[in-house]
């Protein structure tokens, strides 16, 4: 992951805690601010503020890292729930009626009295008419974005 120096804030500051003489009398501990995220790392492990810098730039790393996979798999979560559905009698896509030779497909509200040929593997017919429905819906959907811009 690339993280530009413009967005970091970098302090430096005397560690804390036991640790001997060198504790209250060099600036070897390092907190790091990312300033798009606002999030934070500290570091104060070692003696030098070389190490510590690199130390927590590994861990900043590692945050960033983990909040943009987490970022992915909740769009994939929500992609993936919008195809699902909840499966209510509403969300039906075809209806198959055999009184009438009859199939509906509910999504482009296209009907065809060959119900017979369907069953038995002609889709020719319906998919055509899904497919220039699903089209036309691309094709508005880019018309509008380029309208926006």
């Amino acid at each position: 992951m690339h993280i530009e120096a413009k967005d970091l804030r970098v302090d430096t500051f005397c560690s804390s805690g036991p640790g001997g003489q060198s504790v209250n009398t060099t600036y070897s501990a390092v907190r790091i601010t990312h300033i798009p995220t606002g999030l934070v790392v500290s570091q104060q492990d070692e003696k030098s503020q070389i190490k510590n810098r690199a130390k927590a730039m590994k861990v900043l790393r590692a945050r960033l890292y983990e909040i943009e996979m987490r970022k992915q798999q909740e769009a994939i979560a929500k992609d993936r729930r919008s195809q699902v559905g909840t499966g209510e009698r509403s969300e039906k896509i075809r209806t198959y009626n055999f009184r009438d030779n009859r199939v509906s497909d509910h999504r482009v509200n296209f009907t065809t009295h060959r119900l017979t040929e369907v069953l038995n593997g002609d889709l020719s017919e319906i998919l055509e008419n899904v497919l220039t429905h699903f089209q036309s819906e691309k094709l508005k959907d880019a018309t509008v974005i380029e309208a926006r811009s």
